[in-house]
C-alpha cells in the first residue's frame, strides 16, 4: 500500500502459503530459471526437475504468440497465456504473468482452463491440489454427477425399450410355437396389401390345416398334441424363407403370408415341402405321432384390388377342397374356373 508516495509497505508470503493459495505458481527469475513451484505444479511435473530449470524448457507458449526468449515474455506479461508441458502428456495449460518488484523476475499462475477434467484424470488429482477457493472440484463433481445421472437414464431408457419390445413381440407371438399370432398375422398381411398399392410385387396367402391330429389328442393326450404343433412349427419354418410370415390361428390351424415376387410353382413347391415334411412320424414317448395338412393358397395377383377378407376367404375355401379331395393336398384359389388337376402332395389342386 503506498503512504503519502514516498514510499510502500511490502506484504510477503511464504511459499507454503502462496502454493496454498496458489497450488500451480511458478517464480521465474529474470534469468528464466524457475525459482519456485505450486505444490500441484510439480505434481504433474514429478519427472521434470522443475525448480533451476528454464521456464521456456519446460514450458512452450503457445498464444497470444509464440515466446522464443523471456524478453519475448516480459511483452505479455497481463495477458492471457496458452502454453503446455513440452515433456508427456503434454498437458495443455492457462496462464497469466505479473512483474514481481525489485527485480526478482515475474509470477506465473497457472490453470487448466476447460481441460481440467482430463487433466484430473490423466494426474490423479485430488481437492488437496486446488486452492480452497477454487470451485474446480465441486464443478467437477456436479459434471460428473450429471454424467452419472444421465448415463443412469439412458440405461434406463434402454432398458425400458427393450422391456417394451420384449412386451410387443410377446403381444405378436404364439406362446406354444414361437410363431405370430392372429394380430401379427393381420399387421403383415395389412403391410402386404399396402405394398402392393404401392407398386409391390404381389403375395401369396397359404393356409393350412392339420390332418388327423384330433386323433393324436385323443389317443395321445393334449401334451402330444402340443409337441406335434411345435414339431410342426419347425416344418413351417424349413419349408419357408426367413421373411416369410408364418402364425398359427387356432389350435391346429397356420396362415402363411409369402411376399413377392411369388407365383403358382413357388407355391406348389412351398406347399410339397410342408405335407410332406408332416408325413414324416413325430415321436411322443416313444410312439409316433401321425399326421398331415390340407392346404389352400390364394394370391394376390389374381385379385384387381386384393381384400384381407376375401382372400382369407378364398385361402379357406381352396384349403377345404383339398380336404374333400382327399386330404394331404393343395388347392391354389383362382379367380377364374380352372379345371382341376390331379394328385397328393405330387400333383396341383387349383379351384
Amino acid at each position: 500500500m503506498m503512504d503519502g508516495g514516498t514510499h510502500s509497505d511490502s506484504a510477503t508470503v511464504g511459499e507454503g502459503g502462496l502454493g496454498r493459495l496458489m497450488p500451480m505458481h511458478l517464480w521465474i527469475a529474470p534469468s528464466g530459471h524457475i525459482r519456485g513451484a505450486g505444490p500441484t505444479l510439480r505434481k504433474l511435473c514429478s519427472e521434470t526437475a522443475l525448480l533451476g530449470a528454464r521456464f521456456l524448457e519446460v514450458f512452450a507458449v503457445h498464444k497470444p504468440r509464440p515466446v522464443q526468449s523471456m524478453e519475448d515474455l516480459s511483452r505479455l506479461v497481463g495477458q492471457r497465456l496458452h502454453l503446455s508441458l513440452r515433456g508427456s502428456p503434454r498437458t495443455a495449460l492457462r496462464g497469466l504473468a505479473v512483474p514481481l518488484e525489485g527485480g526478482q523476475g515475474m509470477l506465473i499462475n497457472l490453470s487448466f482452463g476447460i481441460a481440467v477434467a482430463d487433466a484430473v484424470r490423466e494426474h490423479a488429482l485430488t481437492n488437496a491440489d486446488f486452492a480452497p477457493t477454487d470451485l474446480t472440484v465441486e464443478l467437477l463433481y456436479l459434471t460428473e454427477v450429471k454424467a452419472a445421472v444421465m448415463e443412469e437414464l439412458a440405461a434406463l431408457n434402454r432398458r425400458l425399450r427393450a422391456a417394451q419390445q420384449a412386451a410387443e413381440k410377446r403381444a405378436l407371438t404364439d406362446v406354444l410355437t414361437g410363431l405370430a399370432n392372429r394380430r401379427a398375422l393381420e399387421l403383415a398381411l395389412a403391410r402386404e396389401i399396402r405394398g402392393v398399392e404401392r407398386g409391390a410385387p404381389g403375395f401369396a396367402l397359404v393356409q393350412l390345416d392339420l390332418d388327423h391330429f384330433k386323433s393324436v389328442n385323443d389317443t395321445l393326450g393334449h401334451a402330444a398334441g402340443d409337441r406335434v404343433l411345435v414339431r410342426v412349427a419347425e416344418v413351417l419354418r424349413n419349408a419357408t424363407r426367413g421373411h416369410d410370415t408364418i402364425a398359427r390361428i387356432g389350435g391346429d390351424e397356420f396362415v402363411l403370408i409369402l411376399p413377392g415376387p411369388v407365383d403358382d410353382a413357388m407355391v406348389r413347391r412351398i406347399a410339397r415341402r410342408i405335407i410332406e415334411g408332416l408325413e414324416q412320424p413325430i415321436l411322443y414317448d416313444g410312439r409316433p405321432c401321425r399326421v398331415s395338412a390340407s392346404v389352400g393358397a390364394a394370391l394376390s395377383a389374381s385379385y384387381e384390388r386384393p381384400d384381407p377378407d376375401r382372400m382369407l376367404s378364398d385361402a379357406d375355401a381352396a384349403l377345404y377342397q383339398s380336404k374333400h379331395r382327399g386330404r394331404a393336398r393343395y388347392t391354389i384359389h383362382s379367380t377364374a374356373p380352372l379345371p382341376s388337376a390331379q394328385g397328393k402332395t405330387g400333383g396341383t389342386d387349383e379351384g
